[in-house]
């Protein structure tokens, strides 16, 4: 909190007098160490508290007016660049798929789920909801139009462009707190202005620029307490004291609800702050254990409890949205998912009885029914499917008998499924009972024996299928004996015998020992891509594991008990729903298209592929000067670190001097920061991108700007300090040449027309592989496009001119030297929507496959060649075709049906998939229990005679 111009001047700029500083025993030849006319002149003393040395009152809400007005161009400049054609492209772009879509899910209130917390998610919604969005655009491909269908998405990525405008400023004042100069933070500013990498994230759909800005606020807020610390008790619980330690703790509660790498954040400032706390115990004349008592309790406040209660109630804002069912709460419990709407049930009878009529449900795999109907296997003994269906349907309800048919009083068995229904003495089924399991609809009983089945063809395996007809006795593979498992069960009755919902239990086949078993391996097609239920012999316990959710029983009449699944509340939710995202999260490990590992990220080695379309390409790519400078600001501080270490240990005497100690404490806390930012990373095996390292990055430039500052303004020892007019020309020149960077490549940035020769001459390594053959050969021609009849059709969709790279649904592998050469084609004359002109003759086709290595490099066909009998080839990318006219062009023909064809694959950052099988898309709509279920559509197909021809369709869904 600011302070009056008076009480500043009363507490001055500068630490109290200090005593003069002995000088070193041995001064480092040509080091930063101050000479005796650097320092006061003889009245300076050593603070006899924890104030540090060589600190002066930094505050950010005291400085010139120079520095304001400087401010407000960097904001009007920064405004500029950011907000230059936002409304370009005018279709979706990369993980705007995802997170737009996430909007539509709150709008509609419907539960998704996301590895992401909700806060930067939740502010998207919100400006596309002031701004009229409905929630009916449902973002589901890359290169989707905009346009047509009214999406304000302007106003939706409003939304991270100023979170990426506000961060020039932020960086400036965040220097400001450090103690440079103005010309020194007004570069740092620039250098973010500037920032390819950051202004591409800043104008789309995404969370990073919002990750960014509560990442700099955090510093600026930390910093400005750090400062208001070091100056000694004199400050220690005063206004902007507290003011700045409230913000810190506001910063980390922002920062973690929108990524968990503000948990990066959280450790940077956590680790600092027992530094401080351990400099304040050492000071045992001036800190008392009462006083510092006092300064524990307030950080424990400020940098613990307000980031937690924010982070918690982000997500209560988050559950009080999403009311509905939606295709995310497969993920979640039983007991959550009956917190939705519609998803919830009446309260049901509590004791399971011989005769009665249940659902069953699996314990693990987000609690599918066990689920049979009217389709037989292909394969194995081809009697009737046993599957695992996550929806309410008629086909889960099955009928719980004895393994013998009851006596009546005559003493004969009394046949039918009613027969247990006017007994005097219903038994309960109680732990070690043996049953058999009946289908309603089909009239068949859950039976298994020593067959593989479809999918699992293991050994330890068999086959579960329903056998038999009405009527039908049955045999012993029927028998299942009922195991319950107490500790997995409610106690009390619940662990004695079956009881809705509060038991869970095993059910044991009584032929062949094997246990009742499900796991996430979906069966194929023909099973409607259910999930696969088998009978195994050591299987995991939590995949054996089910429980009654239903229970109908004529005797157990509107008196008999019941129960209903319990409310897990808030906080159960909360804590559920952390879970899941961790494990999600965790998944993430297979291979994708434009992923790179953390030591690329420094040297900027690969950028990710964001969007391309009508010869136009928006490509994520840093600025070289800024990220090459920030990287070798790090390298000179662990250098520095290094000499500074080993001549302590010899015993000279560095640290005495102030600029010395400044200089490593000031620098090495943002190297410490861009640390706990980047290595994390070598840590986690999951999916990784260029953006992970922008908070890392962030904190590099800090370093950079020190190191600068330092150079030109504080230290002697360059001659540098005298002649400010150097350090300023210096500063502007770096911008100049980082601004020249930012020029030559803003068109990947914009996507902004480009020419091949201009693409070609900035791309300075393979590895920075976007292809310029996606763009024109001139500005010309882009022009005669524009005003092509192709071009001005608006049904036309124009293709990119190269190969795109987007993966394959699945990766099949293909013997090496497959690729290329397919013959040429004649294509006949005839008209099409989007055709070129009588002009453009067609000659031929062309077809090929890249070949692409680990690093997203193409390789020609002699390094294929090369590779073969050494390496597996597996294909990642889908084949093009590329048509050519008579005169040697390239025609670009679209059809009015055609989508367009998205470059980027999508981005998996986000809802967790199914790793072992392939995934299918789960209707949003919830499914009362008296319909038929989506893949009942499709069992009623299979009973519908085809055509040949449709047996060679595609029938494998798209993965999530």
């Amino acid at each position: 909190m600011a302070r009056s111009a008076a009480a500043k001047a009363a507490s001055g700029r500068v630490s109290p007098p200090l005593p003069p500083n002995p000088a070193p025993t041995q001064p480092l030849q040509g080091s930063v160490s101050m000479s005796s006319k650097n320092k006061s002149k003889g009245d300076s003393k050593r603070p006899n508290d924890y104030t540090s040395e060589g600190v002066q009152d930094n505050d950010v809400f005291l400085l010139p007016g120079s520095d304001y007005q400087l401010l407000l161009g960097i904001t009007f400049l920064a405004a500029a660049v950011r907000l230059f054609r936002i409304y370009q492209p005018t279709s979706v772009v990369f993980d705007e798929v995802h997170f737009g879509g996430f909007a539509s899910k709150y709008i509609k209130g419907k539960f998704f789920m996301d590895v992401h917390p909700p806060l930067a998610k939740l502010m998207i919604t919100l400006f596309g909801y002031l701004a009229g969005f409905d929630g009916s655009f449902d973002f589901k491909e890359i290169g989707k139009d905009y346009i047509e269908p009214g999406v304000p998405y302007v106003a939706m990525r409003l939304f991270p462009a100023i979170c990426g405008i506000l961060l020039a400023p932020t960086m400036f004042l965040t220097l400001k707190a450090a103690g440079c100069r103005s010309f020194t933070a007004a570069m740092g500013a620039g250098l973010i202005i500037f920032e390819n990498g950051l202004l591409t994230q800043a104008r789309l759909i995404l969370l990073d620029s919002p990750l960014m800005i509560t990442t700099a606020f955090t510093a600026l807020a930390f910093i400005s307490f750090t400062n208001q610390q070091e100056l000694g008790p004199s400050r220690a619980f005063s206004p902007s004291w507290w003011f700045w330690l409230v913000m810190t703790g506001l910063g980390l509660g922002m920062t973690v609800s929108i990524k968990w790498v503000g948990l990066f954040t959280i450790a940077w400032v956590g680790g600092l702050t027992l530094v401080q706390l351990w400099v304040m115990w050492g000071d045992y004349k001036n800190v008392t254990i009462r006083t510092f008592s006092k300064h524990f309790l307030a950080r424990a406040f400020c940098l613990i409890v307000i980031p937690m209660t924010f982070y918690m109630a982000m997500f209560g804002i988050h559950f009080l949205c999403l009311v509905n069912p939606g295709e995310g709460d497969g993920f979640m419990s039983s007991e959550f998912q009956s917190t939705l709407n519609s998803k919830g049930m009446q309260d049901v009878p509590a004791d399971v009885l011989m005769g009665s009529k249940v659902s069953i449900r699996h314990v693990n795999t987000q609690g599918g029914y066990l689920h049979s109907h009217p389709l037989m296997y292909p394969t194995g003994s081809k009697q009737q499917q046993i599957t695992l269906y996550p929806h309410k349907d008629d086909n889960n309800l099955w009928f719980l008998e004895n393994q013998t048919q009851p006596l009546g009083a005559d003493g004969l068995p009394i046949n039918g499924t009613s027969a247990w229904n006017n007994l005097e003495e219903t038994p309960y089924i109680k732990n070690g009972g043996i049953i058999r399991i009946y289908h309603v609809p089909t009239h068949r009983r859950l039976h298994s024996h020593d067959v593989r089945p479809p999918v699992t063809e293991a050994e330890w395996q068999n086959e579960v299928s329903a056998y038999g007809y009405e009527g039908f006795d049955g045999d012993a593979n029927d028998f299942f004996r009922v195991e319950i498992v107490k500790k997995k069960s409610k106690s009390g009755v619940a662990q004695e015998r079956l009881r809705t919902i509060d038991t869970k239990f095993r059910l044991v086949h009584v032929m062949t020992g094997c246990v009742l078993f499900s796991h996430k391996v979906k069966l194929p097609a023909w099973a409607s891509e259910q999930q696969e239920v088998t009978c195994a012999r050591g299987g995991t316990l939590p995949n054996s594991l089910w429980y009654i959710e239903s229970n109908e029983h004529a005797k157990l009449g509107p008196d008999a008990e019941k129960v209903n699944y319990a409310n897990p509340g808030f906080l159960g939710k909360f804590w559920e729903l952390q879970k899941v995202m961790w494990k999600t999260n965790a998944g993430l490990v297979e291979s994708h298209a434009w992923d790179s590992r953390p030591d690329s990220w420094p040297i900027l080695r690969r950028g990710i592929n964001f969007w391309g379309k009508n010869h136009r390409q928006i490509y994520l790519i840093g600025n070289p000067i800024v990220w090459w400078s920030a990287t070798a600001a790090v390298v000179i501080y662990v250098l520095f670190k290094g000499i500074a270490v080993l001549r302590w240990q010899r015993n000279f005497n560095d640290y005495a001097d102030t600029v010395f100690k400044r200089f490593d404490y000031e620098i090495g806390t943002s190297v410490l920061g861009w640390a706990l930012h980047y290595f994390p990373f070598y840590l986690m095996q999951r999916q990784l991108f260029l953006h992970h390292y922008f908070p890392a990055l962030y904190f590099s430039v800090i370093a950079f700007c020190q190191v600068y500052d330092f150079v030109v303004a504080r230290i002697s020892a360059f001659g540098l300090k005298k002649n400010p007019l150097i350090g300023k020309a210096g500063a502007l020149l770096f911008l100049v040449i980082s601004i020249a960077a930012f020029t030559l490549l803003s068109p990947l940035a914009y996507g902004n027309t480009w020419t091949k020769a201009e693409c070609k001459r900035v791309k300075l390594f393979d590895t920075w592989d976007w292809d310029c053959n996606t763009f024109l050969d001139s500005y010309d021609a882009y022009n005669q496009l524009a005003n092509s009849p192709v071009a001005a059709s608006p049904t036309s969709t124009s293709k990119p001119s190269v190969n795109v790279q987007a993966p394959a649904p699945a990766e099949n592998p293909v013997a090496a030297g497959e690729q290329a050469k397919v013959p040429a084609v004649e294509q006949p004359q005839e008209k099409v929507s989007g055709a070129p002109v009588d002009d453009q003759r067609i000659v031929h086709t062309e077809e090929r496959v890249e070949y692409r290595d680990q690093d997203g490099n193409l390789l020609d066909i002699e390094q294929v060649k090369a590779l073969e009998g050494k390496v597996e080839f597996k294909t990642r990318y889908e084949t093009r075709t590329r048509i050519i006219d008579a005169a040697g062009n390239e025609v670009f023909v679209g059809a009015e049906d055609e989508a367009p064809v998205p470059v980027a694959p999508p981005h998996p950052d986000v809802e967790g998939v199914d790793r072992e099988t392939p995934q299918s898309l789960i209707p949003d709509e919830s499914i009362p229990a008296a319909e038929k279920s989506v893949e009942g559509e499709k069992e009623a197909e299979g009973k519908v005679p085809k055509p040949a021809s449709e047996s060679k369709e595609k029938t494998a869904k798209e993965e999530l």
